[in-house]
């Protein structure tokens, strides 16, 4: 096999419902000189099995004992031979042409370390939500990293591998690994790479149009933890002020504000209205200029919430699941 332009990197544990339909989806690309390297994670269930009956060369196997979700992407990136790398949770899936249109975006500007592109919301049974992300596109700035994530997801990029390798460092204990990822977090591990990627390293992402990733929302999963992942965000934060001072300084408020709105929606997405509430007065207390810069996203955020506490969350979510469908639960 010569060498792929693109190494698709696809960590797998315990997914045996959704991975046939993420493998098929990079199966599927328009453009097809990559290779698909499936990381075993350790999972006890068929997800390997099912990973084993493709019978496709360009999908490479790679074994470890379970390391968690950066553990098992730095293990990928680790064994990629491509000039860039593509990230695929083993629970989302692709537009058939994504891997294309970020290798045209890429080719064509040289600068540009990441490329990403928006998303759509799909609920456990794969049906589209009425819900996506539609994100800031062209060249942004840290500063937008930090305060919006606009790549989103960890399903939604495609790195430079030179850039991603500016990024890399020996991991603290396990000796000749490398890692790109923060083993460390078991949350918050994309943002922190994003961030230390563009603030650290000077490496620049831009956005292409288009929602070019479905990605999965199932009720129950690690990510409706929210208060872990406030704590874990926090911790983000802490890590960045250690090497960028200056910049926590001056975006550090914004950014959490911004958080605090997030996971308001998330727990109002979780039916947890006063958890809700409660995230929401304190992002508009740190900073109440984010209602004047998305008065229609912080207006409606508040109006759901105080709906839920009036409402319950039965009467609530019979309104609201047509729309929200399998994002509440």
């Amino acid at each position: 096999m010569n060498t792929p332009t693109i190494s698709v990197v696809m960590p797998i544990y315990n997914v045996e419902d959704y991975v046939a339909e993420a493998v098929q989806s990079v199966l599927d690309q328009s453009f097809d000189d990559f290779e698909l390297i499936c990381v075993d994670d350790g999972g006890p269930d068929r997800s390997m099995q099912i990973v084993r009956e493709f019978s496709d060369p360009r999908i490479r196997i790679v074994c470890q004992t379970n390391r968690g979700l950066a553990g098992a992407r730095n293990t990928g990136i680790a064994n990629a031979k491509g000039q860039f790398v593509a990230l695929l949770d083993s629970d989302d899936r692709w537009h058939k042409d994504k891997l294309m249109l970020h290798f045209i975006h890429l080719t064509a500007n040289p600068g540009v370390g990441v490329s990403y592109a928006g998303s759509r919301f799909m609920d456990a049974n794969g049906e589209i939500l009425a819900v996506s992300m539609h994100p800031k596109i062209g060249r942004v700035s840290s500063s937008d990293i930090i305060n919006r994530n606009p790549i989103g997801n960890g399903s939604a990029p495609v790195l430079r591998k030179s850039a991603l390798d500016r990024a890399l460092f020996p991991h603290p204990t396990d000796v000749g690994r490398n890692c790109w990822f923060d083993e460390s977090f078991r949350q918050s591990e994309d943002i922190e790479l994003w961030i230390r990627l563009a603030v650290q390293h000077g490496v620049a992402f831009e956005g292409i149009g288009g929602q070019l990733t479905d990605y999965r929302i199932i009720a129950g999963a690690l990510s409706a933890n929210v208060v872990k992942q406030y704590l874990s965000w926090n911790r983000m934060l802490r890590k960045l002020a250690s090497y960028a001072p200056q910049f926590v300084d001056k975006y550090g408020d914004k950014a959490r504000a911004y958080q605090l709105r997030y996971l308001a929606r998330r727990s109002l997405q979780l039916g947890n209205f006063v958890l809700a509430l409660d995230f929401l007065k304190r992002a508009l207390a740190l900073k109440p200029q984010i209602l004047l810069e998305e008065p229609r996203k912080s207006t409606v955020t508040g109006g759901a919430i105080l709906a839920g506490l009036v409402l319950g969350k039965e009467r609530f979510f019979a309104l609201a699941r047509p729309c929200m469908k399998g994002a509440a639960c």
